[in-house]
Parts: structure tokens; sequence; C-alpha cells
């Protein structure tokens, strides 16, 4: 094909694609719906308590999650998938003076993971929506969707996203058969663990956490714990200057 009929057919698709990715959307919301349980927010957040977290405490949450996802363990670092991940404190808040917090948060290991970002840049990236926004805020993945172009993780500043650069299922230590599996050529993430909402149980990593260093609730209910744990402690987010607005706060 010469290039000038190339860029029509592209064209053609890009409208096509357009014109039914409401419908998409709205069908892929469709198969998650809440059943009559299901724990419901205007905006859910996480909140990350650094002051409770021992050296140990993260992988304990980093394998609930994992198993309750079905995420690979692929010993290459470069095809590693992580929903959940631990980082040093110069990593996880670059742009954050060090003098703020204390010898032994720089010290520390942080729970890190999609932020669920208010204004979410991979959304805006992504090209057939296979990254979508929920209205109660919570950043989701449709992995039939996803044509593998890594858009989405170009756009994260958080590197919260993987991709599955070989097929992950050989590579699952131990299925959970509740949860889908995915295939080589997608992205994918944390997603609050929606799942689980969806039938009245909390995020998995929160349960595995008997520390009780993760708190996970509605964010604009002045009721709520998330609420009043962030009015009432010192609290960060990742990268704030750059405007996204995460659903992640970590207690200092």
């Amino acid at each position: 094909m010469k290039r000038r009929g190339f860029l029509k057919a592209l064209a053609g698709w890009v409208l096509a694609l357009g014109a039914g990715s409401s419908a998409w959307a709205e069908q892929g919301m469709g198969k998650m719906l809440p059943g009559p349980k299901a724990l419901k927010a205007k905006r859910w957040a996480m909140v990350v308590d650094m002051a409770k977290c021992r050296d140990d405490c993260p992988q304990v949450c980093i394998s609930a999650c994992h198993y309750a996802h079905n995420v690979p363990y692929i010993p290459e670092h470069e095809d590693e998938v992580m929903w959940l991940f631990e980082k040093p404190y110069e990593n996880a808040f670059p742009d954050t003076p060090r003098e703020v917090v204390s010898e032994r948060f720089r010290r520390q290991g942080f729970l890190l993971m999609c932020n669920h970002c208010d204004d979410p840049p991979c959304v805006r990236a992504c090209p057939t929506q296979a990254t979508f926004k929920r209205g109660d805020g919570i950043v989701m993945m449709d992995y039939h969707r996803c044509i593998g172009c890594r858009f989405c993780i170009a756009s994260c500043p958080y590197g919260s996203r993987s991709f599955n650069f070989r097929d992950p299922r050989p590579f699952i230590r131990k299925l959970n058969p509740d949860f889908p599996t995915r295939s080589k050529g997608v992205v994918e993430k944390c997603n609050f663990c929606q799942e689980r909402l969806a039938v009245g149980r909390l995020p998995a990593c929160v349960v595995a956490c008997k520390e009780h260093v993760l708190i996970f609730g509605e964010l604009d209910d002045p009721h709520s714990e998330v609420y009043q744990v962030l009015m009432e402690r010192n609290h960060i987010r990742r990268k704030p200057s750059l405007g996204t607005y995460p659903s992640v706060f970590y207690l200092l």
C-alpha cells in the first residue's frame, strides 16, 4: 500500500474507533457492575501510614496483592510485572526535599502502586480507551482492548505500569481461579481491587496488613477514616507538582 492509501485507511480506522469508543467503554463498565453488597464511594483513596510500616511489612502486602491478581514472578528485572512494589524514599519522592523527613524515612522502603490520579495522564494517552477512569476515581485496564502500544507507560510519571513482554501464565506461582490471567503484549497495574469492592470486600493488601499500615476508604466523606486521618496527620503525595492529584497518600 502506498503512503497516501495507508494514511486514508488509518484515518478511517481512527474515526470508526472514536465512534464506537463510548459504547465499548460502557460495555466494559457493564462487566464490572457492583453486586448488592458492593462497597461504594465518590472517590476511593489509599493511605499508607509509614510510621507503622516495618521493614518486612511491604512484602506481606505485595504477596497478597500478587496472589489475588495472578501477577507473575519473572526473575529477569527487565520483564518484571508489578502491581505493588517497594522503592526507597529518594526514588519514590525525587522532587521532595530530603530534609523534610527523618533519617528513618530516608532509609525506609515505601510501598508504591498505581496512584489512581484524579487527572490521570495515562487515560489521555491511551488511543483505544483500554485505560479509563471510573466514576469513583479508580483507573482501570481493559486487557481485551489493549493493543500494547505502551503510550500509557510512557505517560505515567510514577512507573506504576508493567508490560507483558512474554506470556505471564507460566510464571504464576499459585493460580487464583477467581481472577483472570493476562497474555503477552498487554499492560497491567493495580486496580484498587475493584473486583473485591464489587462484592463488599476491602483490597487484598489492606486485609493482609496486620499492622493497619494501609487505610482504604472514601476521600470525600468527612466521617470516613481516610478523611479524618488526613486531616489530623502530615502527609505527602508523589510528585505533587505535576498536577495529577494522586489518590494515594503517605503519612509521615
